[in-house]
């Protein structure tokens, strides 16, 4: 097995000191053991393997693509393993440790300037056109995650997994929204085996567009692009919950210092919004969410940093 095959079998615990009482079971898979520390190996890996299937990509080719850092790191992961190289545009926006983890698996970076290191909804589209040049040179691979449907189909082995180990007791499933495709893949997998499981949906409460308000700035990184993503897919979502930053990096800090779970800002959103359903749900129900990425990504960024 190479390093690609250690992608995916993720443990899910419960958590035990962050969730009141009277609320449903909560239960989080740690999508940090993956092997650069996120969900979107597994995303990475199905979109490489289908574009080599059916020749977008060939031997020796240039992949490219435009992302906060996780999505570009796993690309990374999976173009080292493969022999490909791999071009990256990102931002000052996002933690410097995603930038130099994706440097260190070979990727060659294109910064594109943010607004004061805000998440904005035209810094997407910025290094989205970056991106799109970058694309016309030849041989070149453009994964476009935001409109790539082959993303999708790399989450489904997630959502067998958390029926697997729920053993079909999953209540409801809650995740952030970046580009849809991770809680679209978990919510077609778990909704054919149980129609009535509901799927909530997270947003930043400062760019809640999925519920009908305005784009704003805000810093949970890799969610929140300040428009619907074109994957997003609403006769799946039962639910739209939407938190506000500050609430995000606070319950990050609390499932360190609580939970012994070291994770991202988008995570501590998946947890607020998690209890939320699980105090609706009640003591009988089980809420699943996921730890999308490993703290060790922000160590540098105010969520954790201590000087």
């Amino acid at each position: 097995m190479d390093i690609l095959g250690a992608i995916g079998n993720t443990s899910m615990v419960r958590l035990r000191n962050v969730v009141p009482s009277s609320g449903a079971a909560v239960l989080v898979k740690l999508e940090s053991e993956n092997p650069t520390g996120s969900v979107k190996d597994r995303m990475a890996m199905a979109v490489i393997a289908r574009a080599e299937a059916d020749g977008r990509l060939k031997p020796g080719g240039t992949v490219v693509e435009y992302t906060g850092g996780s999505t570009g790191t796993s690309l990374a992961l999976v173009c080292a393993a493969r022999g490909y190289r791999m071009r990256i545009v990102t931002s000052d926006a996002f933690s410097k440790e995603k930038r130099d983890h994706m440097a260190a698996l070979g990727a060659e970076l294109t910064l594109v300037p943010s607004e004061g290191g805000l998440t904005t909804k035209k810094l997407i589209l910025d290094m989205i056109e970056t991106a799109r040049g970058l694309s016309r040179d030849p041989g070149t691979y453009w994964t476009d995650q935001l409109n790539n449907p082959d993303t999708i189909a790399g989450y489904h082995d997630l959502g067998e997994e958390i029926w697997e180990q729920t053993r079909g007791a999953v209540d409801a499933f809650v995740h952030c929204v970046g580009t849809a495709a991770s809680s679209r893949g978990v919510a077609t997998v778990l909704k054919r085996h149980k129609p009535g499981v509901r799927i909530v949906v997270v947003e930043p409460g400062e760019s809640s567009v999925l519920r009908g308000g305005p784009a704003g700035p805000h810093k949970i990184e890799g969610v929140g692009i300040g428009y619907t993503p074109p994957l997003f897919e609403p006769g799946l979502v039962d639910d739209i919950v939407a938190v506000p930053t500050a609430q995000a990096k606070e319950m990050a800090r609390r499932l360190a210092r609580d939970e012994a779970i070291f994770a991202g800002t988008s995570s501590g959103a998946n947890v607020v919004a998690a209890l939320q359903v699980a105090e609706r749900l009640g003591p009988a129900a089980t809420v699943v969410t996921l730890v999308a990425d490993s703290g060790l990504k922000y160590l540098s960024t105010d969520v954790y940093r201590t000087s």
